[in-house]
């Protein structure tokens, strides 16, 4: 299968695709995003921002937000601010609204009719840890269900073998680039598509390895649902399960996201001889640290499966090791087990780019994202952030082809007319004229602290991630310790943070990013905070902050 950019249709003419996103890759190894304690001691150091003063800039995206964010005392104007990115380009950040978003009224157009028969779109993704099979387990159910034609396994098999990685086969219908088949690990996104009886699912294989989180951040920042893939293999699970592994950090990192249900893939199941004692310790073990995630039992599904073997994926299986004692749904019916969430259609647009792509040959620039909310059909105008352009929308592609309208949930390319491509970035948004997406520096987070190897301290250095974008920041202000449960302060400025505690602190960023408050917009309202290629904190924005300049 060619390897293409989001929405390359495969040969076999199917509305099937698999594509490669680009999202950015890291390395994570960057060292000056390492935590740096400016103040090492706590005779040293107070919780005085470091940042410059400033007011509260609110931006009213959602009809809830107002009471919700009184509720918080997060109150202010909307004013504008310039903010410069490292290029030196300079961009108005403006939370001013034409008109209120209550007073926002929808065309008809936008809204999905009920004589339309295509399937519900549930976007699904699969995480896991290095080596669980993800990708296998991706490519065996494309192939399973024809999105795959036998002609293009045979000639993965082939190449696979070649390179002396015949068991890689399934996998390199993903991983097309040469340095992941070489060194056997996915290490960007994959997007691919297949019907079920149910759904029409859009697959985001994410890569496990700890050096490519950030990327497996901006893929499944997308996802309704996830599979995560677990290896039942002896020492695998519990590689997973260790403080290096990504089996609990993609678990986490998922449940921040604001997906609620998971299904578990116990994949391998064949190295262990297909053992109910084995896939009941996995379930026991790994069934407590999910609950400590947040994930409720009732909305976690366990299958077990040999995606190399073909057993439970698209019918029962029939090694009797495993159906002798396995009596639960295959995996294709734990996907159409699953519920997509309520989509924002009668919201104004709001669509994170996750990719883009300029033609020099035809001189256009096309945006590749989830709609979060609203709609879009060609020649609509939209905002392109943070920017502030207008163009127009010159055409759309959703799976591959050409569609007249998207709509909240969708996946698609979106070709602009009148848009300088410079001007078009991953981590950007594509909003409605009239509704600009917010595009601050100075944040107010209400985190949760992970594992710290070292304490957080006014100046230290981190990674800020929030849908596709990435910036470099700093904490300016240590604000309170909350009570993790109720959410009550137990103490005002604190001079650090350690593992496992809850707080509310301020970050200035290098550079502006699109976002918005939690209370306004979810999907632009959650961060997530790195250093040294580890996760050391989830949160989301109770406050916007403009600076005095």
């Amino acid at each position: 299968m060619p390897k293409g950019k989001q929405g390359q249709q495969i040969s076999d003419g199917s509305s099937a695709s698999i594509s490669k996103g680009r999202p950015g890759v890291d390395d994570g190894n960057q060292k000056k995003n390492g935590i740096v304690g400016t103040q090492s001691s706590d005779e040293t150091s107070d919780s005085t921002s470091s940042a410059p003063k400033g007011k509260d800039k609110r931006v009213d995206y959602s009809s809830s937000s107002t009471k919700r964010g009184e509720s918080l005392g997060l109150t202010g104007n909307l004013n504008e601010m310039s903010l410069s990115d490292k290029s030196g380009k300079s961009y108005k950040a403006s939370a001013k609204r034409h008109k209120s978003s209550a007073q926002y009224q929808p065309d008809k157009w936008m809204l999905p009719g009920k004589s339309e028969n295509a399937l519900t779109q549930l976007n699904l993704a699969i995480v896991g840890h290095v080596d669980s099979g993800k990708s296998t387990l991706s490519g065996r159910l494309l192939h399973l269900l024809g999105r795959i034609t036998q002609k293009e396994m045979l000639k993965y098999e082939k190449e696979a073998k070649l390179q002396g990685k015949g068991s890689f086969a399934y996998a390199w219908a993903l991983d097309e680039s040469p340095e992941e088949r070489e060194r056997g690990i996915t290490m960007t996104v994959a997007v691919a598509y297949f019907d079920s009886k149910k759904y029409h699912v859009v697959v985001i294989d994410s890569p496990g390895h700890k050096d490519f989180v950030p990327n497996m951040i901006s893929g499944s920042t997308q996802a309704d649902a996830a599979i995560l893939v677990i290896d039942a293999s002896v020492g695998g699970f519990e590689a997973g399960m260790d403080n290096k592994g990504q089996t609990r950090e993609h678990a986490l990192l998922i449940r921040s996201f604001g997906v609620d249900q998971i299904i578990v893939a116990v994949n391998k199941m064949d190295s262990v001889e297909y053992s109910k004692d084995r896939f009941d310790l996995i379930r026991t073990q790994l069934g407590t640290f999910l609950r400590s995630c947040g994930f409720k039992d009732s909305l976690v599904l366990w299958i077990p499966l040999s995606a190399v073997e073909n057993q439970n994926l698209v019918a029962a299986p029939s090694d009797i090791r495993l159906s002798s004692w396995y009596r639960g749904p295959y995996l294709l019916d734990a996907i159409d087990s699953l519920q997509p969430p309520t989509r924002d259609f009668s919201k104004p647009l709001l669509m994170p780019i996750c990719d883009v792509v300029i033609s020099s040959s035809q001189g256009q620039v096309s945006a590749c994202g989830k709609l979060e909310a609203g709609a879009l059909r060609s020649g609509l105008k939209v905002l392109v952030m943070p920017s502030g352009d207008v163009g127009t929308v010159r055409s759309l592609e959703r799976d591959s082809k050409p569609c007249d309208v998207a709509r909240a949930g969708d996946n698609v390319t979106v070709s602009l007319l009148g848009i300088d491509g410079s001007n078009v970035m991953t981590g950007g948004v594509l909003c409605h004229p009239d509704f600009p997406v917010a595009v601050a520096r100075h944040f107010e987070l209400k985190v949760l602290v992970l594992d710290l190897e070292i304490p957080l301290v006014i100046g230290s250095q981190l990674e800020f991630h929030g849908h596709h974008a990435k910036e470099a920041a700093r904490v300016v202000k240590i604000i309170s310790v909350l009570d993790p449960k109720t959410g009550k302060v137990t103490k005002k400025a604190p001079r650090r943070l350690i593992s496992k505690q809850s707080a509310v602190i301020e970050v200035f960023l290098d550079g502006p990013v699109c976002m918005e408050e939690f209370t306004n917009c979810r999907a632009l309202g959650r961060v997530f905070l790195r250093t040294s290629g580890k996760t050391i904190a989830l949160g989301i924005i109770t406050r916007i902050i403009e600076d005095q300049e």
